[in-house]
């Protein structure tokens, strides 16, 4: 009924079946923490704002006068890490374009001062 041949290549077939079945793969999963979803989402929204910031034409214009590329931008922007980018977008959020008017003015004023006090200029005079 079987060739020598067919009968061959059976028992290997059910060899090789007999023998895979000893090799059971296992799944090892484990609970994510939520500290590291809180953080990789953090990251996420972080990272959406800085490159929605950095989209604007006022920014690019700037960037692009400073011969920054927006590749390389890009590119630091994926090496950082999740404190950096929550830092870099708060640092974003809270600067006036241009720079900080307010520590302009108040370093322009102390300049100020001590060349009084050092006597350069006389502009706080006596009355």
């Amino acid at each position: 009924m079987f060739t020598e041949r067919t009968r061959k290549v059976l028992l290997q077939i059910v060899s090789v079946t007999l023998i895979s079945t000893g090799f059971v793969q296992a799944a090892f999963a484990g609970a994510i923490d939520t500290g590291y979803m809180i953080k990789a989402d953090t990251r996420a929204a972080s990272l959406d704002r800085i490159q929605v910031m950095l989209a604007q034409d006022s920014v690019a214009e700037q960037l692009q006068k400073f011969g920054v590329e927006q590749s390389a931008i890009e590119e630091r922007l994926q090496g950082m890490t999740t404190a950096e980018l929550v830092s870099l977008e708060g640092r974003l959020q809270t600067e006036i374009a241009g720079g900080n008017a307010v520590g302009i003015i108040g370093a322009v004023f102390l300049v100020l001062i001590i060349l009084e006090l050092v006597g350069v200029i006389d502009i706080f005079k006596a009355f």
